[in-house]
């Protein structure tokens, strides 16, 4: 437990020196946290190159904003900056595709690699940040949007949740409860009975 706080304290102080424009503690916290994020990156996107620019774009995100952070534990803080990254990917691939007018021609063979599908876990991600779910999302209460999005989006823990928000973990247990009943109302009024007959 003792080497589980004085590593958050260690990444607290290197995220410090980050702000503060220090080269080499930016890579000393890459080096902690990038092969971990780098997995668990992988195991939500099936497409390599994404996941090298999702990880690139997190650290430098992460150099730009480590004024940002607010003692929160650094994990946490990482893997929320590199979950929006992966939503924000997912969006460009997606507005790319339908842009896209002609179909694609899997006669070609000399790229040496296929197309892949987006993942079903993928596909509920970029979901979960605009159309109809996205929109209900943004009609709920913030503090219950919030971890919605920690534990759903993010992929937190409810203890990883608990650290990012501050807050206790039954009480991420209580609102996550919450937010989904009230994400399923809005839902309901974003999604009428068709043809407007009766539910």
């Amino acid at each position: 437990m003792g080497g589980q706080r004085e590593k958050d304290e260690g990444d607290a102080a290197l995220l410090r020196a980050v702000a503060a424009g220090d080269p080499a503690a930016m890579g000393t916290l890459y080096d902690r946290h990038a092969g971990w994020l780098h997995a668990r990156l992988t195991r939500r996107c099936a497409d390599p190159e994404v996941v090298r620019e999702v990880l690139q774009d997190t650290f430098v995100t992460v150099w730009r904003s480590a004024g940002a952070h607010r003692g929160e534990e650094a994990g946490g803080w990482l893997w929320t900056i590199a979950a929006r990254r992966l939503i924000d990917a997912r969006r460009a691939q997606e507005r790319a595709g339908r842009l896209e007018t002609t179909p694609i021609d899997t006669t070609r063979t000399g790229t040496g690699t296929a197309p892949s599908a987006p993942s079903a876990e993928e596909r509920v991600l970029t979901g979960l940040e605009y159309g109809d779910v996205g929109t209900a999302l943004d009609r709920i209460s913030p503090e219950l949007r919030e971890v919605l999005r920690a534990t759903v989006v993010d992929g937190l823990t409810t203890r990883e949740t608990a650290r990012l928000l501050g807050i206790p973990e039954g009480t991420v247990k209580t609102r996550a409860r919450r937010a989904r009943a009230e994400l399923r109302a809005a839902l309901a009024q974003l999604t009428p009975s068709p043809m407007g007959g009766p539910a």
